[in-house]
C-alpha cells in the first residue's frame, strides 16, 4: 500500500513539473510578437552537439563550455544577405542583455575565411559578437541547420529550447520579453 502511495505521490509531482512547464511555455509564447512568431519553442529541450568549433583566436570549443546561462546561437554565412540584415540586430541584443546569465553567440558554418568574417562584421558595424567558425560545416549538420540563418536558444543546462529559421528583429521588444523572463526564471544557484 505504501509503495501505492509514494507511486500516486510521485506521478503528482511529476505531473506538476509538467504543468509548470507548460505554464512557462504559455508565457513564452504569449510574448512572441512580430518576427518572434516564427521562433518556436520545444516541449522539452533537446540535446546538441558537443561537435568542437573553431574559435577567433584558433582554438576550440564546444557548446557545453555555454552551460550556465541562455545562449542565443545564430548560424550565419559571409555569402548570408538576410545574416548581414540580421547580425547587426543580435548585437544590439547583445549590447543590451549580455553579462552573466545570457549571451548571443555567432558560429559562421561553411567557408568562412577569418579575414571575410572580420570584413562582414566591420561592414556592418558588430564589434561584440564572436567570430567562430564551424569550418566543415559539420556541427550545423549535427544540429539539424540546412539554410541560413538558423538562430537557436539554449538553456542554462545547454539544451535547445527553441529554434527560428531565417532572419528575425532580435533587437525587438518581444525578443527582448523573451530573453529577459528566460534570464530572469532561471534560479539563483
Amino acid at each position: 500500500m505504501k509503495f501505492i502511495r509514494f507511486a500516486f505521490l510521485y506521478m503528482a509531482l511529476g505531473l506538476g513539473a509538467n504543468t509548470a512547464i507548460a505554464a512557462d511555455l504559455d508565457t513564452l509564447n504569449a510574448l512572441r510578437d512580430g518576427d518572434m512568431k516564427k521562433l518556436n519553442f520545444h516541449a522539452e529541450g533537446k540535446e546538441v552537439s558537443q561537435t568542437p568549433f573553431t574559435t577567433e583566436d584558433g582554438g576550440t570549443m564546444t557548446l557545453a563550455d555555454y552551460q550556465g546561462k541562455h545562449i542565443v546561437l545564430n548560424f550565419w554565412a559571409t555569402w548570408c544577405a538576410p545574416c548581414r540584415v540580421e547580425m547587426p540586430m543580435l548585437s544590439d541584443l547583445q549590447s543590451q542583455l549580455g553579462g552573466e546569465g545570457f549571451e548571443v553567440v555567432t558560429i559562421a558554418t561553411g567557408r568562412n575565411a577569418p579575414p571575410a568574417m572580420k570584413k562582414f562584421f566591420d561592414e556592418i558595424g558588430v564589434a561584440n559578437l564572436p567570430l567562430h567558425r564551424d569550418p566543415k560545416g559539420q556541427l550545423a549538420r549535427e544540429m539539424g541547420v540546412f539554410g541560413l540563418p538558423i538562430t537557436l536558444i539554449l538553456d542554462t543546462e545547454g539544451q535547445e529550447i527553441a529554434r527560428l529559421r531565417g532572419d528575425a528583429h532580435w533587437n525587438s521588444d518581444s525578443a527582448k520579453a523573451i530573453i529577459s523572463t528566460l534570464i530572469e526564471s532561471t534560479p539563483e544557484g
